[in-house]
């Protein structure tokens, strides 16, 4: 199996799996899903994603595939093409990695100011979505505040409410951030974002180039994804990505004051698929934020 024959024939890719006619090497970077780099018999790689434990959820592959491909149709940052889409497989382009330079970074502000500058219709999307392992609810809606509260914070507050990842204090400091979103400000026409942008979800390549992996994307805020760059360590060069953003794009005042209530959906996320190990994240977003730092 070729790229070209893989291309016209991506259903028949399991089965070459099935009977080892590709080299199959396991790798890293597949977020919740088994990933692999396929080897085909024309020298081509590619970046294959499996649930692991039997059939993944409905819709999982279609819903990355379809937004890897919006984020790509911005010409902004970059997005690996995706060659097999089935339901329990998802098959795209490798990108050989490199190392982070200055001169990627200050690319990477200006193509993401670009994604984001392309749009969105309404904030949402017309299919629903997931983030990591979690269903993600992209009804749409027409105010960011309303619908960050109703679709963003208060599903992930309930499941991680549920499993028993959150103190009733905890519970209760972030329902009054969900009563009173309208405080924080920021409200902006929808753009076009990755939607689950924390460092693990770039891949700095060769070429002096950032592209973008494993998308929750929607329309949404554009400072969601900025805020969400910051997490878990932050990415390299923040703070020349942020300046090259900047200059492309400017941001609303006050953006840098509501950083820790567009992280505060990420460290929901993460208490609700993974427990309370992440409890101290969503309790120190939503502190700075009731101090009234953020308001």
């Amino acid at each position: 199996m070729d790229l070209a024959y893989l291309r016209a024939h991506p259903q028949h890719l399991p089965t070459f799996l099935t009977h080892q006619r590709i080299r199959e090497t396991p790798v890293g970077g597949g977020g919740v899903c088994t990933a692999s780099r396929l080897t085909l018999d024309d020298g081509a790689s590619l970046f294959a994603k499996t649930w692991p434990s039997g059939t993944a959820p409905s819709g999982m592959f279609e819903a990355e595939a379809g937004g890897l491909a919006w984020i790509r149709a911005a010409d902004g940052v970059p997005t690996p093409e995706v060659f097999v889409v089935l339901p329990d497989l998802l098959a795209m382009e490798w990108i050989e990695s490199g190392e982070p330079t200055r001169r990627s970074a200050e690319r990477f502000g200006r193509e993401l100011a670009e994604t984001h500058r392309a749009g969105a219709e309404r904030f949402g999307a017309d299919r629903p979505g997931y983030i990591g392992p979690l269903p993600l609810d992209n009804t749409p809606g027409q105010t960011w505040g309303s619908w960050f509260a109703d679709r963003r914070l208060s599903p992930y507050l309930k499941i991680s409410a549920d499993r028993g990842a959150l103190s009733d204090s905890d519970i209760a400091v972030v329902e009054e951030i969900i009563d009173n979103i309208e405080r924080y400000g920021g409200d902006e026409p929808p753009a076009r974002i990755h939607g689950d942008l924390w460092p693990g979800n770039l891949v700095w390549a060769v070429g002096d180039r950032v592209w973008l992996v494993d998308p929750a994307a929607h329309g949404g805020h554009r400072e969601t994804d900025l805020a969400t760059l910051a997490m878990f360590g932050g990415v390299p060069n923040l703070d020349l990505v942020l300046a090259s953003y900047q200059e492309t794009w400017p941001l609303a005042d006050g953006w840098r004051d509501r950083v820790p209530l567009h992280q505060l959906h990420l460290w929901l996320v993460h208490t609700a698929a993974f427990g309370g190990g992440y409890r101290s994240g969503v309790r120190a977003a939503a502190d700075e934020l009731s101090t009234g730092r953020s308001a």
